[in-house]
């Protein structure tokens, strides 16, 4: 029964902390690290809202899992992620991007509450705000409760990595939702290298390639911008024209960097607007990323907000 309405039309999701490995602790439990877009989804009266991670409603663009979770029978303030599946039923980046044009299969990955029928729910711990979150979702395959482990994180990362999978996430099983905080109260752990990068420029394309050749990368270090390095592969004749697109208008004469970087000749410079997702096998010494490869761009982050990421320890 519902009580009372919503206190909050949008609550900053909790952030992770990136570490180096797994470990093992019974105060601890694990879950998957879904490889998607972070989504905030309000249940007032049968209404559902999406938001992603920076507060756009994408409600429109997703109307499957909308009407999946107004079967929810309360107020509700769902924290969770929205993937794409591949045929091994692993979540994929890469086929969320073209999801709203093709026959991807989408879901609502939920693992945490923060509402629930008027009542604020982030101050109770986590395994209490799960359990509840599990008897209010409605059953089917498009709303899923993402299910955690016990204790050993280090057998969970080893089956991640097997399965081809991001990586995993530790979360201390006591703690309190803790909105728009990276808390090392809940850790990620991945299975590979992977990074949010803005996009400072673009070079000439050769051969037969068309648009672009490669993409300057850059993060924020304080108030300035830092090159992260160059990234040429990943893309296919879609995602070229369609970057390439978003690219043009932001044309600007201003370099981003103090210090000369490589391609600078060839590369036409873009003001900082859209972020991209990439993966790559290691940070160089230079702190540029080696062999990268490019997964898309994401909407959810503002570019200011994209920083480098360096794994920690427990």
């Amino acid at each position: 029964m519902r009580q009372r309405r919503q206190r909050s039309v949008f609550v900053r999701p909790m952030l992770a902390t990136l570490i180096d490995k797994p470990f093992d602790d019974s105060a601890w439990v694990f879950e998957t690290k879904w490889d998607g877009f972070r989504i905030v989804a309000r249940i007032d009266r049968g209404k559902v809202t999406l938001y992603s991670r920076n507060g756009k409603k994408v409600s429109e663009r997703y109307p499957s899992i909308v009407q999946a979770l107004s079967k929810i029978n309360h107020d509700a303030v769902i924290d969770g992620e929205l993937v794409a599946l591949d045929r091994r039923g692993r979540s994929r980046f890469q086929l969320l991007q073209n999801a709203l044009r093709t026959s991807a299969r989408l879901r609502y990955c939920a693992f945490d509450l923060t509402f629930l029928d008027g009542r604020d729910m982030r101050k109770l711990p986590l395994l209490n705000r799960k359990a509840a979150l599990k008897r209010i979702l409605p059953a089917g395959n498009i709303v899923r409760f993402s299910r955690h482990r016990v204790e050993n994180g280090t057998r969970f990362f080893k089956q991640a990595r097997k399965a081809g999978e991001e990586g995993i996430m530790g979360k201390r099983s006591a703690s309190i939702y803790r909105s728009g905080v990276r808390s090392r109260d809940w850790l990620k752990i991945k299975t590979g290298w992977e990074q949010e990068a803005v996009i400072v420029g673009f070079t000439r394309p050769q051969r037969s390639r068309k648009y672009f050749g490669s993409l300057a990368l850059a993060v924020r270090d304080g108030k300035r911008w830092r090159y992260i390095g160059h990234v040429g592969t990943g893309f296919d004749a879609t995602s070229l024209r369609a970057i390439h697109a978003k690219l043009a208008p932001l044309k600007t004469a201003a370099k981003p960097f103090d210090q000369k970087v490589k391609y600078e000749a060839q590369t036409t410079w873009v003001r900082p607007k859209l972020v991209g997702e990439v993966k790559f096998t290691e940070w160089t010494a230079r702190g540029e990323m080696r062999h990268p490869a490019f997964l898309g761009l994401r909407d959810d982050k503002r570019a200011a907000d994209v920083i480098m990421e360096r794994s920690g320890r427990v």
